[in-house]
């Protein structure tokens, strides 16, 4: 007897999509934006200038949360880079979803720099408030995917998908995190409810990026 064909329909859900990007300006602007936050760092009153969980973070500085509002020139270039690739991000993922025709904008309401050094690290947090986030590495440091030294990680949050594994669930990754090496000049773009961490950096010279936190509304 013929089997009669069957159509096996593949629906994707809750999809977590992560972007990275280099941004083509990085060398121009590197060594100014590096000089503004040494300059920055050495006019705080205390390493944690935000106040914002600093139990959470150990050997490192970080600024108030409105770096990316500062007027200096290098500042602004790189907040339109940044918001421009909000944008299209933003605009990729959830055009389905949109009003034909919608135009959106970033609005970036949130930024900080830090610097780690040697031990330094921010354990795992995610970030509430926000739609988009990133992570801009000015400068790697001694960074080493290989031993893990300085990476961020990101963890699954699908809790429980780890909770059996066998060759039907090889696509879950079963390690439960995803890493990614701190690569200078590279921003990373996710959605704010991943939970994630700067592991522990060993190095001689500085671990210096800036984070993001971001809306997007419609353009009226």
């Amino acid at each position: 007897m013929q089997q009669p064909d069957v159509l096996i329909e593949d629906i994707s859900v809750w999809e977590t999509q992560m972007f990275t990007v280099q941004n083509p300006l990085h060398s121009d602007i590197r060594d100014p934006l590096l000089k503004l936050i040494y300059t920055l760092r050495d006019n705080q009153h205390q390493a944690i200038e935000s106040d914002v969980a600093p139990t959470a973070k150990h050997a490192l500085y970080e600024s108030t949360l409105d770096l990316l509002q500062r007027p200096e020139p290098v500042i602004s270039e790189l907040r339109e880079f940044i918001e421009a690739m909000l944008v299209t991000v933003a605009s990729a993922v959830n055009e389905p979803f949109w009003p034909e025709g919608a135009q959106a904008r970033a609005d970036i309401v949130e930024s900080w720099f830090h610097i780690t050094e040697n031990g330094g690290y921010h354990d795992t947090h995610a970030h509430p408030n926000c739609s988009w986030c990133g992570i801009y590495y000015i400068d790697a440091g001694e960074c080493d995917i290989h031993s893990r030294n300085g990476i961020n990680r990101f963890y699954d949050p699908r809790h429980g998908a780890d909770q059996y594994l066998d060759a039907g669930t090889s696509y879950l990754n079963g390690t439960g995190s995803w890493d990614f090496s701190a690569v200078e000049g590279q921003v990373v773009i996710f959605p704010s409810y991943l939970k994630h961490a700067a592991m522990p950096y060993f190095g001689q010279k500085d671990r210096v990026v800036i984070a993001f936190n971001s809306q997007i509304h419609f353009q009226e």
